[in-house]
């Protein structure tokens, strides 16, 4: 469609002005574009995308679309084409009325960056309508005294076409006493008026009937017919007179249904029925009429429908009296509509982005939208505004459009939805607002690094698992929402480059469980370390990383080990030798035995578990030392053997046994003999006891020490070679006449026993110094001085 008339594209000048946002592009020029009434939907009006000043191909990306004052989509536009199409079949009579000329006002907008494109819709009035008459049947008066030349006002024929499609000539049917003559009343309309050619003569003729035809403009013109009936009546030369030639009255547009507007009143100076006067409106539209109403006698104005003002902001009702002779008066009401505040303010979203990404710089565009007040004045102001505290502010851009920026940066992780509520409050009295809330989400960034719920695990494991086993579960969070927090777990490479943990643990890659993949020994391996990672999904990813100990707990698993009294090679261990004299408590020997395992798993604890002789010996429980349970005898048999048991705290216990020889000899001396606590009470409360106990042993000593060194020497030249590997002799750490015979590493020093071998005997007999040089011969027990 070419531009409207009187519009031309060379006259046409653009000034352009950035907005704040983003610095939006605006038309300041409004452009005009034309179209006839009836046309069918998707008929092409014009091409705008000269008019914009972009491309046809930045149209899609900048979400352009065509929004009207009324806010209905009279046009759309092809975004692939930039053609301004119909979007329906406008009926300009429905849009307009009589009013001339039909323009609907739209703006082009625009998005990112934003831009507003003002412009006019004419649309062109086609004859579709017929000139009607409101009274197809008129009933005129006439006095017969009436003057040729005296003209009578016809009704005029309502046509909704407009311009040249209006009413455009009247013309009557052939008659000898009338003719038609056009009269123009201002806006182009004009109206008929019969004049009178030829006097009347009641008598003669009392009625004329003529036809009235009104014609359009419009290619083929269109007609519409009223039928005249004239009634000649007697002489009346008064015609009625108002009290005022223009009433003016001012009505609150919410004024009821019936309410009073005004009374008109009119004189007649004539009598009778030439002064009999009715009253009627003059020329009233069909709308007018369906307004107003007038009482025909009393001449009182009232509302027949509701007033407003944003539609019609005043009226012009012509209204005449007329008298029983025909006569007319005429006068004008002027009825002005006073504006209340009845419309709330009106909000449209036009854009909306949501979500919104966490990270948008600050005056990111959130929404644009627009807001409208129907009312008039302080009525229609607006002001506009959201809550408090939120991270948004609200900018005017264009002609009551605004648009909804961020302020600050947001964090979805201290909140992912904001619902803002648009206020928008008039200043009318009382003021009226409306709210519109809309809900803009924030969308995450990968700004979150995972979190261990502990910066350290430590996981206990029994020893001797099974390979598989479930030791225990890491866990890591993420603020983030989506793949930015799907945490994955991995194992980092161990900082002690000689632990391999790829044969110790694995970890499920999505649940953070560990588990073993092998048993594990206490013994060879009490406790490791290792870090843990955990990875989001991001892009980028962001990890951390957590450290685990793992501690082996001992199992129950190794029985105790004997290490003294040592059975060299196998064979039987030494006997134990005991002198007959030893009291109660005396320490005979000290079994030492080792747990491989730890805790109480290794508490060990001794008993003796048989004995050749019950009572004569006891074992303490937890230090393994074997003393005698009372003094011996002379009938105490010589040799006795005692079985030790071995065994720990764990759960089950495990035991290990030993068998001890023991030999009960005469003539052992002894500097000292360790006795029970109770004997040692005893023994210190008798100190003369004591005295001359330590004085004997002290003679005895230098008596026996020669003797044994003297035997000693020449039996261990003798037999070494059949003691060796038994009873070993160690040198070192003693005199020259003396041998250590305390079973290192179990007696302490203090219990050494003076000893000589007699060296002429060949059947490696040993023999005991007693006290007073009286030896004691035992025999040979066959392979050393094992017992069997």
């Amino acid at each position: 469609m070419e531009p409207a008339e009187g519009t031309s594209p060379q006259k046409r000048q653009v000034l352009l002005f950035f907005v704040f946002l983003g610095g939006s592009l605006v038309g300041s020029e409004t452009r005009r574009y034309s179209v006839e009434e009836e046309m069918e939907v998707g008929s092409f009006i014009a091409n705008v995308v000269k008019d914009l000043g972009s491309g046809v191909e930045d149209l899609p990306a900048r979400r352009a679309r065509v929004i009207f004052d009324d806010y209905t989509p009279h046009l759309r536009l092809d975004l692939h084409t930039g053609d301004l199409l119909t979007n329906e079949q406008l009926d300009r009579e429905a849009l307009c009325g009589l009013a001339e000329p039909c323009v609907l006002h739209f703006q082009v907008l625009l998005e990112n960056p934003l831009q507003f494109f003002r412009a006019e819709l004419w649309v062109k009035d086609i004859n579709d309508h017929t000139p009607t008459f409101l009274d197809k049947h008129v009933l005129l008066k006439i006095p017969e005294s009436s003057a040729p030349g005296t003209s009578f006002q016809m009704e005029s024929a309502q046509d909704l076409d407009v311009g040249q499609n209006a009413v455009q000539n009247y013309t009557i049917s052939p008659n000898r006493h009338f003719l038609l003559k056009l009269q123009d009343s201002g806006g182009r309309r004009k109206y008929p008026e019969l004049v009178l050619d030829q006097p009347l003569d009641r008598e003669k003729e009392p009625e004329v009937s003529v036809t009235l035809t009104a014609m359009d403009g419009g290619s083929p013109p269109k007609s519409g017919t009223a039928s005249i009936r004239i009634v000649v009546l007697d002489v009346n030369d008064n015609a009625p007179q108002f009290e005022k030639p223009v009433y003016e009255v001012q009505v609150p547009e919410n004024s009821p249904l019936d309410s009073l507007v005004l009374t008109v009143s009119a004189t007649d100076l004539d009598a009778g029925i030439n002064g009999e006067l009715s009253y009627s409106f003059s020329h009233a539209s069909r709308d007018m009429q369906q307004t107003f109403e007038i009482h025909p006698i009393s001449g009182k104005v009232h509302l027949k429908a509701l007033l407003d003002f944003e539609l019609i902001q005043s009226y012009i009702i012509n209204v005449q009296a007329i008298d029983g002779g025909g006569l007319v008066g005429k006068s004008v009401i002027l009825v002005r509509v006073v504006d209340v505040n009845d419309n709330s303010p009106e909000i449209t979203m036009t854009s909306l982005s949501s979500p919104i990404l966490e990270n948008s710089p600050p005056e990111t565009v959130v929404a644009v939208f627009r807001v409208r007040d129907k009312d008039a004045g302080e009525n229609g102001s607006m002001v506009c505004s959201i809550q408090d505290h939120l991270p948004f502010l609200l900018k005017p851009t264009f002609k009551n459009f605004y648009t909804l920026l961020t302020e600050s940066p947001l964090d979805r992780e201290t909140r992912a939805e904001y619902n803002i509520t648009i206020t928008v409050t008039d200043l009318g009295s009382p003021r009226l607002k409306t709210e519109h809330t809309i809900r803009v989400l924030v969308s995450d960034v990968n700004d979150n690094t995972p979190t261990f719920t502990q910066t350290s695990y430590t996981l206990y494991i029994q020893e001797n698992n099974s390979p598989g086993l479930h030791l225990g579960t890491v866990s890591a969070t993420d603020r983030d929402a989506g793949a930015n927090a799907q945490v994955t777990y991995s194992l980092l490479p161990p900082r002690d480059p000689h632990l391999e943990l790829a044969s110790l643990v694995s970890i499920h890659a999505e649940r953070g469980h560990l588990f073993a993949l092998r048993a594990l020994d206490f013994e060879a391996l009490r406790a490791f370390e290792f870090r843990v990672g955990a990875a989001d999904a991001g892009s980028p990813a962001l990890s951390s990383e957590a450290l685990v100990r793992v501690v082996v707990v001992d199992d129950n698993d190794h029985a105790p080990l004997v290490l003294y009294p040592p059975a060299p090679n196998g064979s039987a261990p030494c006997p134990e030798l005991v002198p007959r004299v030893a009291e109660e408590g005396y320490l005979v020997s000290k079994v030492v035995a080792v747990d491989g395992d730890a805790g109480q798993n290794a508490w060990l604890s001794y008993q003796l578990l048989k004995a050749t002789e019950p009572g004569l010996f006891r074992v303490w429980a937890h230090n393994g030392e074997v003393r005698t349970a009372r003094p011996l005898g002379e009938r105490d048999a010589a040799q006795h053997r005692l079985v030790v048991l071995v065994q720990d705290h764990g759960e089950p216990a495990l035991s290990a046994s030993f068998t001890l020889h023991v030999l009960l000899v005469d003539g052992f001396s002894q500097p000292y003999l360790p006795r029970p606590e109770g004997a040692r009470d005893k023994a210190q409360a008798d100190w003369l006891t004591v005295y001359l106990v330590i004085a004997l042993a002290s003679v005895s000593s230098l008596f026996l020490c020669s003797v044994l060194l003297f035997v000693a020497l020449r039996l261990c030249r003798r037999r070494r070679a059949t003691w060796e590997g038994r009873c070993s002799v160690p040198e070192g750490h003693f005199p020259g006449h003396l041998v250590d015979v305390s079973r290192t590493g179990t007696l302490s020093q203090n219990f050494q026993y003076e000893v000589y071998l007699e060296g002429s005997s060949a059947a490696s007999e040993f023999k005991l110094q007693r006290a007073m040089d009286d030896v004691v011969e035992y025999p040979n027990f066959g392979n050393g001085l094992g017992f069997n």
